[in-house]
């Protein structure tokens, strides 16, 4: 009984390390979270948003624990092309944010949000979470590495970190119609 007691503790202590570690790397506001905040805000596609969210996490989660910084470490190519192509989509999207910042509009960003088709905000939303080049050095080197720590349970610590992340993202789109005036 005393070592089944300790394994549980034990497992505890990895589930509560994983979602306290997903969550300092996740809570750092970017450009997914000013996202997932917008479209709770507007109230628009917010359960889909929060699940492409949660679910490319997991992937992400599970992919570093599994060993997905192995693999970007002997092939740096990988991560250089996500690199580029991250920065391309994050300076156009800051231009255009630019444009509609210098254009006279009505602050309320309720009254002036557009209707998107879920289409748009799905594909925006992946872009967002794939090519994003952080993600990548995050969950794949930052979180797999501390998930493949000797003595750590690897799959109990992803399983905390993707707890971590769908309270998250759940908080943040959801909880965003409390900020609404």
């Amino acid at each position: 009984a005393e070592i089944s007691y300790f394994c549980y503790m034990e497992n505890i202590k990895s589930v509560l390390s994983g979602m306290a570690f997903g969550l300092s790397l996740i809570i750092a506001i970017g450009p997914q979270n000013i996202f997932v905040l917008k479209q709770g805000l507007s109230r628009k596609h917010v359960g889909v948003v929060v699940l492409i969210c949660v679910i490319s996490d997991s992937v992400l989660i599970a992919l570093g624990a599994g060993g997905m910084g192995a693999a970007l470490r002997a092939h740096p190519g990988l991560i250089e092309i996500v690199r580029y192509s991250g920065t391309i989509f994050l300076i156009v999207y800051g231009a255009v944010a630019l444009i509609r910042a210098i254009k006279p509009h009505d602050k309320n960003i309720i009254r002036t949000a557009k209707p998107h088709s879920l289409s748009k905000v799905i594909m925006t939303c992946l872009a967002f979470t794939w090519l994003n080049p952080h993600v990548y050095i995050d969950t794949a080197l930052l979180l797999g590495t501390a998930a493949n720590t000797p003595g750590q349970n690897t799959l109990v610590f992803a399983i905390g970190a993707i707890s971590g992340s769908i309270i998250w993202f759940t908080g943040l789109g959801y909880g965003a119609r409390f900020l609404t005036p």
